[in-house]
């Protein structure tokens, strides 16, 4: 049986770790330091500080917001 195709913001996780070379749990460590930003705010952090374009950033909060206690 296949593996079920991943969706949602974890589909761009392995070409945003070969692209950045950075694990998901670094952006995650970073995305913590500001937290209190709206989600729009912290995409456009990770596109400023780090350079990563809109749709990996954009994916990282996504996955960051949803995963917040």
């Amino acid at each position: 049986m296949a593996a079920e195709k991943v969706k949602g913001p974890a589909s761009y996780f392995p070409s945003i770790e070969e692209k950045y070379g950075k694990s998901i749990d670094h952006w995650v460590r970073e995305l913590k330091k500001v937290k209190d930003l709206a989600h729009m705010e912290q995409v456009a952090h990770l596109k400023t500080k780090f350079e990563i374009g809109h749709g990996h950033a954009n994916a990282l909060v996504a996955h960051f917001r949803a995963n917040q206690k």
